[in-house]
């Protein structure tokens, strides 16, 4: 679908965009339904945007970064004004007195799939195709830019109220999370984010690659399944080179909203094979862990994915229910975010697991 310039994007990608973002998110990133419809507005409204390759841009290009800020669940309770991330990154604009060539998403899961390419319709800019996390994390440090030494921290938050901070000196990037949480929280537990202008030779090294197509194949995937009435899961497995670890009904579901953050976790009744089996899963917007009788099975960073058993829809933390019958699926993390300097970041001890010790998952064979 990529060529030397790219391609641009269509109304009808942006179904298989927000399923295969929605798989890549993990659980998290926002509800990638809303986002679909925002960016379908705009594309009727005629906006063109273009999607472009990792080497299409000169090395001393200055690159963009947004993305919604918050709770999962505050993106289906609370209306946007839709503005958000573009008002944020014009303020970043301001501050350097540079212009962005391009946009890339700070995370390609759920709605901050479409925030880039909902901003660059607005501002009339191409997005690049990658993302700094490959998946959906909960905190901003998590992106690889910040982990691969990204030496600003300037940031802005915009509200739908027409409010607009920006933080231009921070201590390091766990004060940069602190800061911009609390000021989420403060703006209605829901913002449109923009980080500091990065230049080109530096997103092409740290970026995951391909991961704006990568997302558009996985939903393609889908779809075809239904449309030919073949197992689903099954063909995201093959897609994704993940694997099925379990299938079973939700039988009971926890949630609080707690510091800017949805907390909780997710237990199943094990189906089919796995019946007599116990599932949990641990949430902090996006999956963190998932345990089967009481073995860690799948860990971060590597992707846990809940997918309704029949269609294969994506199942967003914030949508999960008593009674769903879902499969969950593994898939292996990108090596830019499985390096130790990365899991350092991005680990089970980083949120909290200081008894798991990451054993990451490979690339396996579709489950028979």
């Amino acid at each position: 679908m990529s060529g030397e310039k790219g391609y641009v994007l269509k109304e009808a990608d942006l179904l298989p965009l927000s399923l295969g973002a929605a798989v890549l998110g993990t659980g998290g990133g926002g509800n990638p339904y809303v986002g679909r419809l925002r960016a379908r507005e705009i594309m009727r409204k005629g906006a063109s945007v273009r999607i472009l390759p990792l080497d299409a841009l000169p090395d001393d290009a200055w690159i963009g970064r947004v993305g919604g800020i918050g709770a999962p669940v505050i993106g289906i309770e609370k209306i946007s004004q839709g503005e958000e991330c573009l008002r944020a990154l014009r303020a970043i604009e301001e501050v350097t007195g540079v212009r962005m060539a391009a946009l890339i998403a700070a995370e390609i899961g759920g709605a901050n799939a479409m925030a880039p390419i909902i901003t660059a319709g607005q501002a009339g800019l191409p997005v690049l195709d990658g993302d700094g996390m490959g998946r959906a994390f909960p905190e901003v440090q998590m992106e690889t830019f910040s982990i691969y030494g990204e030496t600003s921290l300037l940031s802005a938050l915009a509200d739908a109220k027409g409010n607009v901070v920006v933080f231009k000196e921070l201590a390091d990037p766990l004060t940069q999370e602190r800061f911009l949480r609390s000021m989420t929280v403060n703006m209605g537990a829901g913002a449109g984010a923009a980080g500091a202008p990065l230049p080109m030779e530096f997103v092409r090294r740290t970026a995951v690659p391909n991961t704006v197509t990568q997302a558009i194949e996985i939903g393609a995937a889908i779809l075809d399944a239904r449309a030919k009435r073949r197992n689903v899961i099954e063909r995201v497995v093959e897609k994704t080179g993940g694997a099925l670890f379990f299938t079973g009904k939700i039988v009971d579901v926890r949630r609080e909203l707690k510091g800017g953050f949805t907390r909780g976790h997710a237990l199943l009744e094990g189906m089919d094979e796995w019946n007599g089996c116990e599932g949990r899963i641990a949430i902090q917007n996006e999956n963190l862990v998932l345990w089967v009788d009481g073995e860690p099975k799948v860990m971060v960073p590597d992707l846990i994915m809940n997918l309704e058993l029949e269609t294969g829809e994506p199942i967003t933390t914030e949508m999960l229910r008593f009674g769903q019958r879902v499969a969950i699926i593994g898939m292996p993390a990108h090596p830019l975010i499985r390096s130790e300097r990365a899991l350092q970041v991005v680990g089970p001890k980083a949120f909290g697991y200081p008894e798991l010790s990451y054993t990451p998952m490979e690339y396996q064979p579709a489950a028979e």
